[in-house]
């Protein structure tokens, strides 16, 4: 969001009159010292309608969506066997900057690199330029997966240098299918900044006919959670520690982790940590392994109570940048999802407080989790290089563009998002012939 300008704005009379009661709560804001705060906190912890309250910690208050739909329970994939990877690799990160990623394993590689290059072998190396990626993404070979800063390293011709990090990983990775009727599968849906868990209504009401067991949390100080009037309660490790929670008290055998944009964070987080519970993760324009950290001349290191004044323009701003249209349909399904509509406290702070230094390439290379990563075409705030960034490092990805969606792509085009995030459930890979013949014999 910090990357959009915001001239040309136009509110319009409806907006005008919303300016007008922001500023005067942004003078109220400036004289009294508070923030007027439109989420408060949660009283009653009782489900009703399919909503739970979560207290996380004394005093921190989420609210989730968590739907358990009637079926009856189906056994989980057959043989012990079944659909099982080879995860083997190296990764070596220089002092220089250069990430040198070798897949000894025969897990499937990146459908990106596929497509571009053609198909990889399971023994490959490929060697990745990280000296420069987080200020210039697109001269590192982003833009371009085949360029020369992805290539085979003949060993002969590799300088000796010394590294700054080896990662070796060696598991074996067993990946089903998960359909809705079986008991152990949940799907967790975990949404970014200035959203709730409104966006996923299409998702949610889609996978619940399904048969699928959904839980959606608000993160705090979004959509109905509460709303610490503290900075240090929406740092990366205590929005991070809050979705632990909700994982560990919905989580089961298989557990699927769909993110969007500074979600996908949370759901890297989490299969990070549990690499045995996660089953497969859906990045849904999440861009690449960088934190929301707002350069020193950003909108959001502004006064709250200055940013509170500019909400209007901000959220105009967001709607321009987040939908591939600007029609009455965008602007209805940005109320119905209750995006952006968040304190500008909370927005400040969540802005200028996602430090997470652990979270870089290394850190995602090491997961051995399939991902599939969905990109709107459209979207002004994650380039779609990044995405292919994250195709290149990671060990199982699928990179999947949508034409016609933006950065809401999942509200845009829900229905063409559902069928993509329901092919991948139902995938699984193919056990190549000769180990196939193999685990019969035994």
């Amino acid at each position: 969001m910090g990357r959009e300008t915001l001239s040309s704005l136009h509110a319009g009379c409806f907006q005008g009159s919303i300016m007008l009661t922001s500023i005067a709560d942004g003078i109220m804001c400036c004289l009294m010292g508070k923030t007027t705060n439109a989420v408060g906190p949660v009283d009653s912890f009782e489900s009703s309608d399919g909503y739970s309250f979560l207290e996380v910690k004394p005093g921190r208050v989420l609210r989730v969506k968590h739907t358990l739909p009637t079926r009856q329970p189906e056994e989980g994939p057959e043989g012990p066997e079944r659909g099982v990877v080879h995860c083997k690799r190296k990764i070596t990160l220089y002092r220089s900057g250069q990430l040198v990623i070798e897949n000894l394993g025969d897990a499937i590689r990146s459908e990106l690199l596929h497509c571009q290059n053609g198909p990889m072998e399971p023994q490959s190396t490929m060697e990745l330029e990280l000296s420069d990626v987080a200020g210039n993404a697109s001269t590192q070979g982003t833009a371009n997966p085949g360029s020369s800063a992805q290539q085979a390293l003949a060993p002969g011709k590799r300088r000796k240098r010394k590294p700054k990090k080896v990662v070796n990983i060696d598991c074996k990775k067993q990946i089903s299918s998960c359909k809705g009727t079986q008991s152990d599968v949940v799907l967790f849906f975990i949404h970014g900044v200035g959203g709730s868990l409104d966006i996923w209504k299409e998702q949610l009401d889609f996978f619940s006919k399904l048969g699928y067991e959904v839980v959606a949390p608000d993160l705090a100080g979004h959509g109905s959670s509460s709303a610490p009037q503290i900075a240090a309660a929406y740092t990366f490790y205590a929005l991070a520690e809050d979705m632990r929670a909700v994982f560990k008290r919905y989580a089961k055998k298989r557990n699927i982790l769909i993110g969007h944009s500074y979600g996908v964070s949370f759901c890297t987080f989490l299969a990070h940590e549990y690499p045995d519970l996660v089953h497969k993760v859906i990045m849904i324009n999440g861009g690449g392994p960088t934190a929301l950290e707002p350069s020193l001349c950003s909108i959001f290191n502004m006064p709250t109570c200055i940013l509170h004044c500019l909400s209007p323009c901000l959220a105009w701003s967001f709607l321009k940048a987040g939908f591939a249209r600007q029609g009455a349909k965008e602007k209805q399904l940005l109320k119905e999802g209750n995006a952006f509509n968040v304190s500008s406290f909370v927005l400040r702070a969540m802005m200028s407080g996602q430090y997470w230094p652990e979270g870089d390439e290394v850190y995602h290379a090491e997961l051995t989790v399939p991902v599939l990563l969905v990109h709107g075409m459209h979207d002004k705030f994650v380039p779609v290089e990044e995405d292919q960034r994250m195709a290149e490092i990671l060990l199982m990805a699928f990179l999947k563009v949508i034409d016609e969606g933006s950065h809401m792509v999942m509200m845009e085009c829900p229905e063409t998002v559902n069928t993509l995030l329901h092919e991948f459930l139902l995938w699984e890979p193919e056990m190549p012939a000769g180990e196939g013949r193999e685990v019969e014999k035994k």
